[in-house]
């Protein structure tokens, strides 16, 4: 029955971007089937975001397509099995775009559909402004590191019930097997991490891993380096990521200039030789270093400004997705994870989604005559209190502006509240990154009991979807956003009419924004969204 539900959903997508001769590519991460299609135009975007069990779609370099964690594992190899037996078929007929109104209609309530169309121009603009050489290689740093992320999640969540178990004295039999199921994938993530990096770079994948194994390898121990001998693991996945690249360029050389009879001998000897040793004498000792500075700075961080830190890193967070420059966190929350065995950065970013719900519940109860967009609330916040925002970001206050802003308010004082008890000493961490909001609850790890910390990542929740609530409730609408959204969509009310009606409630000194809903110069609501802007062809 299960089956049959997640192929009929795989059914009901494929179609809808462009059928089997339209993909390319397909892969997954966490919460979103990735596609890349041969012509973006062949997609119907509404119709795909209103198909059951589609939670938002995210325009980057791949067509990404919110499904959530879990369903999406489960969804994508009936989809890859679906192009495969559709693959010979002729591609399906493109949909007749909707041309644009010419003249300049007359007001109209806003709609939830008009808030994604403007959440996806928005996207468009975002991901134009993001492709810079700098965005660009952040991707294929993430690349490396996301489909490693399910293990992390497995073996992290194994390690919260064996330490558990141990503290409780209870199933002394079994802890030993458990401690080694949680540690065995984080003994050699060094090595997956070569095999990704050398994919993503272009090279042979296996020798990537190979470079990469030397750095977990136990007879490393007996080498001497600076005056000093090496430590199995010393660098850890930051000298992986580098061995790997390094090995990447050796064979490229190779390739270049061995002679085809002998270069299925050469080049694997001179690639593993030269980036082994350049890995063995220079790579893991700086690797080793630049590990040591990241975990002693988180700490110092923490420890002598946690609030304001947190405050930061919570308030930010968000704003660093829009930009592409969340990625670069993706190898620090892995090395702190490899050496610290936890990552006391992610609670506190998890924070931002807090904050996107309490704003969600604001924008719901103020916005009490507009069907469509509390119906896209509704549909969204189970997936919000989980952790995947997606849905809530580009479907609701990412387009209005002005509640984006306050939803990121939540966020800091969620980080706030949490990095402040880091200060005291309750160090909250997680010992696997994707997950964030209740998901991340079976991960938490620190320097404290379970029960305290619980209690630290539990009060910062409750903090951040206070605070984002408040903030949007109260300073979240102008008069003018307010005469413009609170309307009756599905009965067709505009919002003049709802002003005529009864007073408007207004946001205490909150001033009418010319630019708001929206980004700066955006358009106003109550008008037709422009046409969004040709997306950038997928790397």
């Amino acid at each position: 029955m299960a089956e049959n539900k997640n192929r009929a959903l795989a059914a009901a997508i494929l179609p809808l971007v462009g059928g089997a001769a339209n993909v390319t590519t397909v892969v997954h991460c966490m919460t979103r089937l990735r596609l890349g299609l041969a012509d973006r135009s062949l997609v119907q975007d509404e119709a795909l975001k209103a198909v059951p069990g589609v939670m938002g779609v995210v325009e980057d370099d791949t067509y990404q397509i919110v499904l959530g964690p879990g369903t999406v594992a489960r969804v994508t190899p009936e989809f890859e099995a679906l192009v495969e037996e559709e693959r010979a078929a002729a591609p399906a007929p493109a949909p007749q775009p909707v041309p644009a109104s010419a003249g300049a209609p007359e007001p109209h309530p806003v709609t939830a559909e008009e808030l994604a169309a403007r959440g996806a121009e928005i996207k468009a603009e975002r991901k134009a402004r993001n492709a810079t050489p700098l965005k660009l290689f952040l991707r294929r740093i993430a690349n490396i590191f996301v489909p490693l992320i399910p293990a992390l999640i497995g073996c992290g969540i194994i390690a919260g019930v064996n330490g558990l178990l141990t503290n409780l004295g209870w199933a002394p039999g079994v802890t030993p097997a458990l401690g080694a199921l949680a540690s065995g994938f984080m003994a050699l993530i060094a090595v997956f991490v070569g095999y990704n990096t050398a994919k993503e770079f272009g090279g042979t994948p296996i020798l990537g891993g190979a470079v990469a194994s030397i750095i977990v390898f136990p007879g490393i121990g007996d080498v001497e380096v600076f005056g000093s001998k090496l430590s199995p693991g010393q660098g850890g996945v930051l000298g992986a990521l580098g061995a790997a690249v390094l090995a990447v360029y050796v064979e490229r050389w190779c390739r270049r200039w061995v002679p085809e009879a002998v270069d299925v001998l050469v080049t694997p000897t001179v690639t593993v030789l030269v980036s082994g040793l350049v890995t063995v004498f220079g790579l893991m000792f700086v690797a080793g270093q630049i590990a040591s500075g990241i975990g002693t700075g988180a700490d110092w961080l923490l420890e002598n400004t946690g609030a304001f830190a947190g405050l930061v890193l919570g308030g930010l967070f968000l704003p660093l997705v829009m930009l592409g420059l969340h990625q670069a966190l993706i190898p620090i929350h892995t090395t702190l994870i490899e050496s610290q065995g936890y990552t006391a950065l992610l609670p506190i970013l998890a924070m931002a989604g807090a904050g996107q719900v309490g704003c969600a519940v604001a924008v719901y109860l103020r916005l009490r005559r507009n069907a469509s967009l509390r119906r896209t609330i509704r549909s969204a916040m189970p997936a919000g209190i989980l952790g995947v925002g997606e849905p809530l970001i580009y479907g609701v206050s990412l387009p209005l502006g002005r509640p984006f802003i306050t939803a990121c308010v939540g966020g800091a004082a969620g980080g706030a509240f949490i990095g402040a008890f880091s200060m005291l000493g309750d160090t909250v961490g997680s010992t696997a990154i994707g997950p964030s909001g209740w998901a991340l609850f079976p991960l938490l790890a620190g320097n404290q009991s379970l029960g305290l910390l619980i209690a630290v990542y539990g009060g910062g929740l409750l903090t951040g979807y206070l605070v984002g609530f408040l903030a949007t409730y109260f300073f979240g609408f102008s008069k003018q956003m307010l005469s413009d959204l609170n309307a009756d969509v599905d009965a067709g009310e505009s919002g003049e009419a709802r002003a005529e009606a009864e007073p408007t409630d207004a946001a205490p000194d909150s001033p009418e924004a010319p630019d708001a809903p929206g980004t700066p110069g955006g358009p106003r609501p109550g008008t037709p969204p422009a046409p969004a802007p040709a997306p950038a062809p997928s790397s």
